[in-house]
Protein backbone atom coordinates (compact mmCIF):
# COMPACT_ATOMS: atom_id res chain seq x y z
CA UNK A 1 0.00 0.00 0.00
CA UNK A 2 1.16 3.30 -0.81
CA UNK A 3 0.49 6.35 1.14
CA UNK A 4 0.85 10.21 -0.50
CA UNK A 5 2.78 11.66 2.42
CA UNK A 6 2.01 14.92 0.74
CA UNK A 7 -1.93 13.78 1.06
CA UNK A 8 -3.82 13.91 4.22
CA UNK A 9 -6.18 10.28 2.91
CA UNK A 10 -5.30 9.00 0.18
CA UNK A 11 -3.94 5.39 -0.14
CA UNK A 12 -3.72 3.34 -3.53
CA UNK A 13 -3.52 -0.45 -3.00
CA UNK A 14 -0.48 -2.76 -3.97
CA UNK A 15 -0.98 -6.37 -5.47
CA UNK A 16 0.20 -7.68 -1.54
CA UNK A 17 -2.63 -6.23 -0.28
CA UNK A 18 -5.66 -8.82 -1.68
CA UNK A 19 -8.05 -8.15 -4.79
CA UNK A 20 -9.85 -5.07 -2.92
CA UNK A 21 -12.59 -4.52 -5.64
CA UNK A 22 -13.81 -8.40 -4.91
CA UNK A 23 -12.69 -9.42 -2.00
CA UNK A 24 -14.24 -8.09 1.04
CA UNK A 25 -12.02 -9.70 3.34
CA UNK A 26 -8.99 -7.94 2.10
CA UNK A 27 -11.32 -4.67 1.70
CA UNK A 28 -11.82 -4.22 5.86
CA UNK A 29 -8.25 -5.48 6.16
CA UNK A 30 -6.88 -2.32 4.02
CA UNK A 31 -9.22 -0.31 5.83
CA UNK A 32 -8.22 -1.80 9.22
CA UNK A 33 -4.69 -0.51 8.26
CA UNK A 34 -5.70 2.84 6.94
CA UNK A 35 -7.97 3.04 10.06
CA UNK A 36 -11.25 4.11 7.72
CA UNK A 37 -14.74 2.35 7.56
CA UNK A 38 -15.04 -0.83 5.35
CA UNK A 39 -18.30 0.22 4.23
CA UNK A 40 -16.87 2.75 0.96
CA UNK A 41 -18.60 4.32 -1.92
CA UNK A 42 -17.84 3.16 -4.68
CA UNK A 43 -18.80 3.67 -8.94
CA UNK A 44 -19.94 1.11 -11.79
CA UNK A 45 -16.74 2.18 -13.91
CA UNK A 46 -17.80 2.86 -17.37
CA UNK A 47 -15.22 4.69 -18.98
CA UNK A 48 -16.75 8.51 -18.98
CA UNK A 49 -16.40 11.23 -18.03
CA UNK A 50 -19.24 11.02 -15.41
CA UNK A 51 -18.92 12.38 -11.94
CA UNK A 52 -21.21 11.66 -8.73
CA UNK A 53 -20.93 13.57 -4.79
CA UNK A 54 -22.06 11.19 -2.45
CA UNK A 55 -22.49 11.01 1.11
CA UNK A 56 -23.82 7.21 1.91
CA UNK A 57 -21.91 4.20 1.37
CA UNK A 58 -22.35 1.48 -1.52
CA UNK A 59 -22.20 1.88 -4.99
CA UNK A 60 -23.59 5.21 -6.03
CA UNK A 61 -24.16 4.26 -10.50
CA UNK A 62 -22.55 4.44 -13.49
CA UNK A 63 -19.42 7.21 -13.12
CA UNK A 64 -16.12 7.12 -13.29
CA UNK A 65 -15.45 9.59 -10.56
CA UNK A 66 -16.94 9.78 -7.36
CA UNK A 67 -16.40 12.54 -4.68
CA UNK A 68 -17.85 13.70 -1.03
CA UNK A 69 -17.75 15.87 1.97
CA UNK A 70 -18.58 13.64 4.56
CA UNK A 71 -16.01 12.76 6.87
CA UNK A 72 -14.86 9.21 7.22
CA UNK A 73 -16.48 8.04 4.23
CA UNK A 74 -14.45 6.80 2.01
CA UNK A 75 -14.46 6.72 -1.77
CA UNK A 76 -13.04 4.75 -4.30
CA UNK A 77 -12.07 3.36 -7.82
CA UNK A 78 -10.88 0.51 -8.51
CA UNK A 79 -8.23 -0.18 -10.96
CA UNK A 80 -5.53 -2.37 -13.35
CA UNK A 81 -3.58 -0.63 -15.80
CA UNK A 82 -5.66 2.73 -15.69
CA UNK A 83 -4.85 5.45 -13.93
CA UNK A 84 -6.75 6.20 -9.94
CA UNK A 85 -6.43 9.84 -9.11
CA UNK A 86 -7.36 11.50 -5.98
CA UNK A 87 -8.34 15.22 -5.45
CA UNK A 88 -8.14 16.94 -2.25
CA UNK A 89 -9.97 20.18 -1.39
CA UNK A 90 -10.27 21.53 1.94
CA UNK A 91 -13.45 19.70 3.21
CA UNK A 92 -13.75 17.80 0.34
CA UNK A 93 -11.82 14.70 -1.46
CA UNK A 94 -12.81 12.88 -4.73
CA UNK A 95 -11.26 9.65 -6.49
CA UNK A 96 -11.26 9.08 -10.69
CA UNK A 97 -11.28 6.23 -12.40
CA UNK A 98 -8.98 7.24 -16.10
CA UNK A 99 -7.92 4.85 -18.71
CA UNK A 100 -7.30 6.39 -22.20
CA UNK A 101 -11.24 6.88 -22.64
CA UNK A 102 -11.76 8.45 -19.29
CA UNK A 103 -8.67 10.28 -19.29
CA UNK A 104 -9.60 11.67 -23.25
CA UNK A 105 -13.11 12.67 -22.00
CA UNK A 106 -11.71 14.63 -19.54
CA UNK A 107 -12.83 12.50 -16.29
CA UNK A 108 -10.26 14.11 -13.88
CA UNK A 109 -11.03 17.67 -15.53
CA UNK A 110 -14.64 16.78 -14.57
CA UNK A 111 -13.79 15.46 -11.00
CA UNK A 112 -12.12 18.90 -10.42
CA UNK A 113 -14.37 20.87 -11.93
CA UNK A 114 -17.58 19.74 -9.97
CA UNK A 115 -15.92 19.88 -6.88
CA UNK A 116 -14.86 23.62 -7.85
CA UNK A 117 -18.40 24.77 -8.79
CA UNK A 118 -19.79 23.18 -5.79
CA UNK A 119 -17.33 25.96 -3.72
CA UNK A 120 -14.35 22.91 -3.02
CA UNK A 121 -11.18 24.10 -5.13
CA UNK A 122 -8.95 21.35 -4.67
CA UNK A 123 -5.35 22.16 -3.31
CA UNK A 124 -3.96 18.60 -4.14
CA UNK A 125 -3.87 15.53 -5.93
CA UNK A 126 -1.79 12.23 -6.30
CA UNK A 127 -1.52 9.84 -9.30
CA UNK A 128 -1.67 6.07 -8.59
CA UNK A 129 0.13 3.33 -10.98
CA UNK A 130 -0.98 2.45 -14.58
CA UNK A 131 0.46 1.54 -17.77
CA UNK A 132 3.69 3.71 -18.78
CA UNK A 133 4.22 4.86 -22.25
CA UNK A 134 7.09 1.93 -21.82
CA UNK A 135 4.02 -0.67 -22.74
CA UNK A 136 0.88 0.70 -23.36
CA UNK A 137 1.37 -0.43 -27.28
CA UNK A 138 -2.22 1.21 -29.26
CA UNK A 139 -3.12 1.76 -32.88
CA UNK A 140 -3.25 5.13 -35.00
CA UNK A 141 -6.78 4.99 -33.53
CA UNK A 142 -5.95 5.60 -29.86
CA UNK A 143 -2.41 7.27 -30.61
CA UNK A 144 -4.04 9.92 -32.55
CA UNK A 145 -6.47 11.07 -30.75
CA UNK A 146 -3.41 11.75 -27.99
CA UNK A 147 -0.85 13.92 -30.43
CA UNK A 148 0.79 15.76 -27.18
CA UNK A 149 1.16 12.49 -25.76
CA UNK A 150 2.32 10.22 -28.30
CA UNK A 151 5.59 7.93 -26.89
CA UNK A 152 6.72 4.74 -27.98
CA UNK A 153 6.59 1.63 -26.41
CA UNK A 154 10.62 -0.07 -25.20
CA UNK A 155 9.87 -2.19 -28.02
CA UNK A 156 9.59 0.55 -30.68
CA UNK A 157 5.69 0.59 -31.09
CA UNK A 158 3.33 3.51 -31.03
CA UNK A 159 2.42 4.29 -27.42
CA UNK A 160 0.83 6.85 -25.57
CA UNK A 161 1.53 8.56 -21.97
CA UNK A 162 -1.55 8.62 -20.22
CA UNK A 163 0.20 10.96 -17.18
CA UNK A 164 0.21 13.28 -19.86
CA UNK A 165 -3.52 14.63 -20.02
CA UNK A 166 -4.04 13.55 -16.36
CA UNK A 167 -1.85 15.92 -15.27
CA UNK A 168 -2.88 18.42 -17.70
CA UNK A 169 -6.20 18.62 -15.43
CA UNK A 170 -4.63 18.73 -12.44
CA UNK A 171 -2.62 21.92 -13.82
CA UNK A 172 -1.83 24.70 -10.64
CA UNK A 173 -2.84 21.40 -8.04
CA UNK A 174 0.28 20.06 -5.76
CA UNK A 175 0.42 16.66 -7.55
CA UNK A 176 2.34 13.37 -6.06
CA UNK A 177 2.87 10.49 -9.04
CA UNK A 178 3.69 7.33 -7.98
CA UNK A 179 5.39 6.90 -11.56
CA UNK A 180 5.43 2.73 -11.11
CA UNK A 181 3.59 0.27 -14.95
CA UNK A 182 1.17 -1.85 -13.72
CA UNK A 183 2.27 -3.59 -16.66
CA UNK A 184 5.89 -4.71 -15.97
CA UNK A 185 6.73 -3.80 -12.40
CA UNK A 186 6.21 -6.10 -10.17
CA UNK A 187 3.76 -5.80 -7.13
CA UNK A 188 0.61 -4.27 -9.70
CA UNK A 189 -2.50 -6.41 -11.11
CA UNK A 190 -2.69 -5.66 -14.83
CA UNK A 191 -5.50 -6.58 -16.72
CA UNK A 192 -2.99 -6.55 -19.91
CA UNK A 193 -0.01 -8.14 -18.84
CA UNK A 194 -1.94 -10.86 -16.92
CA UNK A 195 -5.23 -10.66 -16.99
CA UNK A 196 -7.74 -11.79 -14.71
CA UNK A 197 -10.54 -9.73 -12.57
CA UNK A 198 -8.47 -8.44 -9.50
CA UNK A 199 -8.22 -4.82 -8.86
CA UNK A 200 -6.29 -2.36 -7.12
CA UNK A 201 -8.17 0.03 -5.48
CA UNK A 202 -7.84 3.94 -5.33
CA UNK A 203 -9.18 5.25 -1.96
CA UNK A 204 -9.70 8.99 -0.80
CA UNK A 205 -11.40 10.04 2.96
CA UNK A 206 -11.53 13.15 4.82
CA UNK A 207 -10.32 11.94 8.63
Amino acid sequence: MIQPPQLRGAAFSEAGDGDIRNDLKARASLSETLGVSERWATVHQVHSDEVVRVDETGEAGAADAVWTTEPDLPVAVFTADCFGVVIEAPEAVGVAHAGWRGARAGVVGSLRLDMESNGHAPVAAGIGPGIGPCCFEVGEDVAGRFPDARDSTTWGTDSVDLSIPIRAQLDGLEIWMSGGCTYHDDGWFSHRGRGGLERLATVGWLP
